[in-house]
């Protein structure tokens, strides 16, 4: 009955207490070190660093000789300390394998980069690592955005740790990978997986848990985008209709797209500054227009378009939590000076980065998200 008691005891015992259990050799083998060096110091009255020496070139076994001649005491202590060296250092040995065999180091590692993902902030959380996945690291990188792919295949987790970039290999359409991966903290989320399904559990589940956070999602056909945004996707983008987009521009306007790839190879950025729908945060620059702001003489940034503020019934429905999305509004392109600001208005500036910064200071209070767009 005892033995019985005693296997089962072993199978409830939690995994760190398994995982611990081989550092008790190299333990050990401190201890054995430990006592007979202090075997040595009592019984041939030797300083410490005599003891030590000692015991190290005998337990190593070296073997360069005495370092005084042993009495017979000291001779026990030595033919103690080889025997007990001998078993110590070999089960240390076979204990450090076998932490190694058993995949401790690695759970180490991956613990250790759990918490560190916990310190991330304000960075982009990218699910799937595919084609669409590879062009969107590739321009955030290079952009110097903190970046987190989510990747449960392998094979494209390896390809994106090969890239330098911090991978969380889970999946990602469920709700614990995206609190892990930091939604509550991340500045947007891109659903970039090769299934139209799995995008929208993403989604789902991301909007659930961060009423707040920007998502952008990757559809293949216009019933997958509509379900998307019906989802809750601030964003849809179908490669396949960018592309056809792409194409279409450079063959009618060709200057236009080199002058947009010029851009984005140059220091300047674009984002979008939300207004607050509060016309009390919008202070002194409620009303005022754009000639009187002034922002391109004293930021040097300019305002390359304007959105209009969403219908006041949507603004109160996103903020009783019915609502996550705001109704799409068609931008003023190259709005004039006599332009006024009003609540809940987005303007898309575009500028380096000090100048962004400059804007951001300029607008103050009246600011309630800041968005980066590639450029």
């Amino acid at each position: 009955m005892a033995s019985l008691r005693w296997r089962l005891w072993r199978r409830r015992r939690p995994p760190s207490t398994r995982i611990r259990r081989p550092w008790r050799a190299p333990l050990a083998l401190v201890v054995l070190v430990n006592l007979a060096a202090l075997g040595y110091r009592l019984t041939e009255g030797w300083g410490w660093a005599d003891c030590y020496w000692m015991v190290a070139i005998t337990i190593s076994t070296i073997g360069f000789g005495e370092v005084q001649p042993l009495s017979p005491a000291g001779r026990l202590v030595t033919v103690l300390l080889i025997l007990g060296g001998l078993v110590v250092v070999q089960i240390s040995i076979q204990g450090v394998l076998g932490l190694s065999e058993s995949g401790y180091f690695r759970r180490l590692r991956e613990r250790r980069f759990r918490r560190w993902i916990k310190t991330m902030q304000d960075h982009v959380i990218l699910c799937g690592y595919g084609r669409i996945g590879r062009e969107i690291a590739e321009q955030l990188s290079r952009e110097r955005v903190p970046l987190l792919v989510v990747e449960l295949d392998q094979e494209r987790s390896t390809a994106a740790q090969d890239r330098g970039l911090p991978v969380l290999v889970a999946d990602a359409t469920l709700d614990e990978t995206l609190v892990e991966a930091g939604i509550h903290q991340c500045r947007s989320l891109v659903a970039a997986l090769p299934s139209n399904a799995a995008n929208l559990y993403v989604v789902l589940s991301a909007r659930g848990l961060a009423p707040s956070c920007r998502l952008i999602a990757r559809s293949d056909s216009d019933e997958a985008e509509r379900k998307l945004r019906l989802a809750g996707a601030d964003q849809v983008v179908s490669p396949y209709v960018s592309g056809g987009r792409t194409m279409a521009a450079t063959a009618l306007r060709p200057l236009a797209v080199t002058f947009m790839d010029l851009l984005a190879g140059s220091d300047c950025e674009v984002e979008e500054f939300r207004l607050s729908a509060n016309p009390g945060d919008l202070g002194r620059l409620l009303g005022m227009s754009l000639g009187e702001l002034q922002l391109g003489r004293r930021t040097g940034a300019l305002v390359l378009a304007v959105q209009p503020a969403p219908p006041a019934q949507e603004v109160v429905r996103q903020y009783r939590g019915t609502s996550y999305k705001l109704e799409e509004q068609s931008l003023i392109a190259n709005p004039g000076s006599d332009h006024r600001l009003a609540p809940g208005q987005m303007l898309v500036v575009m500028g380096s980065k000090n100048q962004l910064h400059e804007v951001t200071s300029l607008l103050g209070t009246a600011l309630i998200s800041i968005e980066h767009m590639a450029s």
